[in-house]
């Protein structure tokens, strides 16, 4: 029994010790939050949209042309490739999700981006915005016709476009493009790095172009038409013209984040203003603690000293669990705060069986000690299989739901595993301390107003 002694000081001090982590790694909490070490600094709560504010976009891909094994690949690439182009304005944990099926204009493959912060909704589509098409052209045969337009003055234009002819050589090859400026003149140009592929395309194009005009094509319009000199094997190209530094740099930026594996359209936008953010922080967390006071209260007037220890081991619990979402971490939404407050029950539920056990086992004549460890190991089997049953739905809303509702089923499932451990091991550790520090008369009062035979 010493062990347990051990045990139950071990876990007050292990409790102690998680909850000061929470208070000091929040800034809403602790008053000297800028001057605490970057390990507190940096396991802040990481909010979710309606709870931060910021802008929620749908868009729908279109998947046609997409053969039926390679919808899932093609949608797993698109997401990858507008979390990169976001990451590039610097947006705070931004959250890009593929939803099949969704319910938003008749369902298809959709993806869901929220973008914390970002209030305005132009900004927000501007940051995914269309990827640059990249194209490189060579020069028409001889005797390939060509267009041309005549104005009002009666003044012909060759069309530029009738003078080139494509190539397989595209941005889909890109490997990387990197910012420079000309030793000479000073002006920004964008260096091209192909990959391997776009490496041996454009050795072939130069090498059978030489002395002739490449062109250089973005978004449709030619911006630069360089002449062949020599093959160029390494796979590099420059891209000059009248750029400014910034547009250059954005330029590069965008080339770098990928070209979109299927096309997508945008169905329907949100705007979660700041203040409405804030304003449902304070109703969950109202929410929340008013639910606990009146969850002790009960526990207090209905088993009077053993609910006090299922109070202590139901704060344990709630210091484990918010610990674990600043550590992982996990982002916290309005369904997520609901979902944290019904496995607050849950775990009072499995508090409320091993009483209820114990009561049982006292009433059969059976000691203290006894009662408290075989009310335990008979209470086990109802708190795991109600729990496995709460984890597989938790489970199934995660893998099926849509993005609101997994934030709901993590929070939940999460809580359901802690509150296993906290009702099994937690009050079980502190029920047998107390049993043997107070043996005798002691021990019966501390079950006598609460448990009686």
């Amino acid at each position: 029994m010493i062990k347990k002694l051990i045990l139950s000081v071990v876990m007050l001090l292990l409790g102690t010790g998680v909850a000061f982590f929470v208070f000091k790694s929040e800034p809403k909490l602790n008053k000297n939050f800028e001057t605490q070490k970057s390990f507190f600094k940096n396991h802040p709560f990481r909010l979710g949209l309606d709870l931060s504010g910021g802008s929620h976009l749908i868009y729908k891909a279109d998947t046609s042309l997409v053969p039926a094994g390679q919808v899932g690949d093609s949608m797993s690439a698109l997401r990858d490739v507008i979390e990169r182009r976001i990451n590039i304005f610097g947006v705070s944990e931004p959250v890009v999700q593929v939803q099949h099926g969704g319910f938003v204009s008749g369902g298809g493959e959709q993806l869901i981006v929220d973008l914390p912060g970002v209030t305005d909704v132009k900004q927000a589509i501007d940051m995914i915005g269309q990827t640059p098409l990249l194209e490189f052209k060579t020069e028409a045969p001889k005797d390939t016709p060509q267009t041309a337009t005549v104005d009002k003055d009666g003044k012909v234009t060759l069309d530029v476009n009738s003078q080139f002819v494509s190539t397989e050589l595209t941005g889909r090859y890109l490997q990387k493009a990197t910012l420079e400026f000309d030793a000479n003149t000073r002006e920004p140009q964008v260096n091209l790095q192909f990959n391997d592929v776009g490496t041996k395309l454009f050795a072939q194009i130069t090498k059978d172009n030489v002395g002739k005009m490449v062109a250089i094509y973005l978004d449709g319009a030619p911006i630069s038409t360089p002449v062949v000199r020599e093959e160029i094997p390494n796979g590099q190209a420059v891209i000059s013209g009248s750029f400014t530094p910034t547009e250059a740099k954005t330029l590069v930026g965008r080339l770098n984040s990928g070209a979109l594996p299927v096309p997508i359209a945008l169905l329907s936008t949100q705007t979660i203003g700041a203040i409405l953010g804030d304003n449902a922080v304070n109703a969950g967390v109202k929410a929340a603690f008013v639910g606990f006071l009146l969850v002790v209260l009960f526990l207090i007037l209905l088993y009077r000293l053993p609910g006090l220890i299922a109070a202590l081991s139901l704060c344990i619990f709630i210091s484990v669990i918010l610990a674990l979402f600043k550590l992982l971490p996990v982002t916290l939404t309005a369904a997520g705060i609901a979902g944290f407050i019904i496995s607050i029950g849950i775990a009072v539920d499995a508090n409320v069986l091993i009483f209820e056990r114990v009561k049982e086992e006292l009433r059969s004549g059976r000691s203290i000690a006894d009662a408290v460890s075989t009310g335990f190991s008979r209470a086990w089997f109802s708190i795991r299989d109600s729990n496995i049953s709460n984890f597989i739905t938790a489970l199934i809303l995660f893998w099926f739901g849509t993005s609101l509702i997994k934030g709901f089923a993590l929070t939940l499932g999460m809580g359901v595993i802690v509150s296993m451990f906290s009702a099994i091991t937690i009050t079980r550790i502190f029920l047998s301390a107390l049993v043997f520090m107070g043996e005798g008369k002691v021990a019966r009062f501390l079950f006598s107003s609460g448990i009686s035979k």
